[in-house]
């Protein structure tokens, strides 16, 4: 199979006339679906396979036998709600809701594209009930959804999926507690127990040792069957139907169930968390699970399954250079490593994406991975940093800076010094939808009077920063990082030195100034000036990788001979670059003669393709000179008009 192919709704309603067992039909739609969800990562370019694999005979099992939302409809008062809690397996309950009825089968190929299906779940889709993919929240708000059917008198059951590594979360132990002090009937969970979070098993992380026990402790009745086995999922069902509380059922499964090499660990990491396969994982993939689907309608005496190619993908070209700071900030971490014995290095399981896997290697007892726990995570940072070491504390930026913001704060007032290296800063990669997209993290390490904020925008002011953070800062420090691979290389001055406070200009210009940090935003603000450029408007672009400290000196000569100032963040408007620049021009009085334009995410961040994001939020190269030229025409120069 040489294209990206689905298969038809058409194809569901044949098994479910055949006269196939009623678990073998189910067994025939859970592989019709792992087929649609797989096409549909390959053609988003991205998404997460493993985990919408184990979780699809759940997802079968639920809408085709056990829920009554088929039969009620998804606005009746009485249906059975569900949702996932871990959310990033909606690859896999979309091609289950297509194969239902519940959302077009062409939804499925606007897969993470902006207006289409979202990377992680949002209410915006019809059948979705909860907006998820921020890690143990779903019980919580299962039990408040639980408790207004019961205010209400409606009937029906709230059903909420999470993941074994999600278990880690300290929320969900709040939440089980809470709903069975609360007597919470109507409210049922069931663990994905797949065995593997992220890349590693959940045992190697932090295992959730006797995990039914635990659960009953905590008030609930539990009951454990394999969750590819639809006659053990129906037994677990009845044999807790008429129990009173909260009910669990401890479903365990196979990461990438279907697929044989997706359901394998390699050389101690699992490969098909997230991701699209490659042209040739794909196929193989593909044809494994047609050649089960071809023999099983051949048994069954029917055709086989029809399938359909993808229409014409949204093209997905964004340009991409091999430099990531991410994995220059690594290897400038092992450095460090190498040289202070007082650096202890912190991950809340995601060692691959924010690139510390080096560092822990070469230096296992400094590296202390704490799973799924951001604020635990934290905390311990505070009490290394008590104790005389430097914690450098790492995830990603939306979930470190809010999940954790409390404990930052008390680590703080002891006027200790930690680093905190915020990955997935920012709208890019904008796939996994506006759960992960950091653009708060600024405005909430912002308020902390002892805390630098920074963004580098390629691998050698990445290297600089981290050094001067370990080396020079006297406070606390926030450092930025894109996991987005640089839309192109950024060329810095070759006589370049990081300077707190300061910036270095990039390209000159006297018609207006443009500070932007990080490396997408600065190849889209540089491309802007040479649009500008061809209509007669010369546009300087200042690389200011410091958020939040400006040099008073320099910024007067960065300013130097131009009536307008843009701040440009890849962040929201609030408390980011724009605000800091700002503040320091009205300090200064340089802000008098001058007009001054943020430009910012200034909405909730979309999912999509990151050339339609940028564009939806006017942050591509395109946005960002017609926003410059209007503000211009409008109050300074009569050089542009609307183009």
């Amino acid at each position: 199979m040489n294209h990206i192919s689905f298969i038809p709704r058409a194809e569901i309603f044949r098994v479910l006339e055949s006269g196939a067992a009623r678990h073998e039909k189910l067994r025939l739609i859970a592989d019709i679906c792992r087929i649609n969800a797989l096409s549909s990562i390959k053609l988003a370019g991205s998404g997460h396979i493993g985990s919408s694999l184990s979780s699809m005979d759940i997802f079968v099992f639920l809408y085709f036998e056990e829920m009554n939302l088929l039969r009620l409809g998804v606005t009746h008062p009485g249906r059975d709600v569900f949702y996932s809690s871990k959310g990033h397996d909606c690859p896999g309950q979309y091609a289950v809701m297509a194969a239902a009825g519940m959302i077009d089968d062409e939804k499925l190929q606007q897969l993470r594209r902006l207006g289409g299906l979202e990377g992680h779940p949002e209410v915006t889709t019809p059948g979705i009930e909860a907006n998820t993919g921020s890690l143990g929240m779903g019980i919580s708000k299962g039990k408040g959804i639980a408790i207004a059917k019961r205010l209400r008198g409606d009937g029906g059951r709230v059903i909420v999926l999470t993941g074994d590594g999600e278990l880690q979360e300290g929320q969900i132990w709040e939440s089980l507690q809470s709903s069975a002090h609360h007597g919470i009937d109507n409210l049922w969970a069931i663990v994905d127990a797949n065995k593997v979070q992220t890349d590693r098993p959940v045992c190697d992380v932090l295992e959730l040792k006797n995990l039914e026990a635990k659960v009953r402790d905590f008030g609930w009745t539990v009951a454990r069957c394999d969750g590819h086995d639809f006659s053990a999922l129906d037994a677990a069902f009845r044999l807790l139907k008429n129990a009173s509380g909260p009910k669990m059922i401890i479903a365990d499964t196979v990461k990438g169930k279907g697929v044989s090499f997706m359901e394998t660990i390699d050389g101690g990491l699992y490969k098909w968390h997230s991701g699209a396969p490659d042209d040739d994982s794909y196929e193989r993939a593909i044809n494994e699970i047609s050649g089960r689907l071809h023999a099983a309608f051949d048994t069954l005496g029917i055709s086989k399954p029809v399938f359909r190619p993808a229409n014409p993908a949204i093209s997905t070209a964004y340009p991409v250079s091999t430099e990531r700071v991410v994995a220059a900030y690594g290897e400038a971490l092992l450095e460090l490593g190498k040289r202070r014995e007082d650096i202890v290095a912190l991950n809340a399981d995601l060692s691959a994406d924010c690139g510390t896997r080096p560092f822990e290697a070469a230096f296992p007892g400094r590296f202390i991975e704490c799973g799924i726990s951001e604020q635990d995570m934290v905390s311990t940072a505070g009490g290394l940093a008590l104790s005389g070491f430097l914690p450098i504390v790492h995830s990603f930026s939306v979930f470190l800076a809010s999940r954790a913001n409390e404990q930052i704060y008390a680590n703080a007032t002891e006027n200790t010094k930690i680093i905190y290296v915020c990955n997935y800063a920012g709208v890019l990669p904008a796939g996994a939808g506006r759960s992960h997209q950091g653009v708060r993290d600024a405005s909430l390490f912002g308020a902390l009077p002892n805390c630098v904020i920074a963004e580098p925008c390629c691998a050698d002011e990445t290297k600089q920063l981290i050094e001067w953070c370990a080396d020079e800062a006297k406070e606390n420090c926030m450092i930025r990082l894109s996991i987005f691979s640089s839309p192109g290389p950024v060329k810095l001055p070759d006589d370049y030195r990081l300077t707190a406070g300061r910036g270095v200009m990039l390209r000159d210009g006297g018609d207006g100034v443009i500070f932007v940090y990080g490396p997408v935003m600065v190849f889209e603000a540089v491309k802007a000036a040479e649009l500008l450029a061809n209509k007669g408007f010369s546009l300087r672009v200042v690389n200011m990788p410091w958020l939040n400290r400006i040099d008073a000196g320099w910024l007067a000569e960065a300013v130097s001979g131009c009536r307008a100032v843009f701040a440009l963040d890849n962040h929201s408007p609030h408390g980011g670059l724009g605000d800091s620049l700002l503040n320091a021009l009205s300090e200064t009085s340089l802000i008098q003669s001058r007009t001054f334009r943020k430009l910012a995410v200034d909405d909730y961040p979309v999912c999509g393709l990151p050339a339609e994001v940028l564009a939806h939020h006017h942050l591509d190269a395109e946005g960002i000179a017609a926003s410059v030229a209007a503000a211009t025409t409008e109050g300074l120069s009569p050089l542009l008009t609307s183009s």
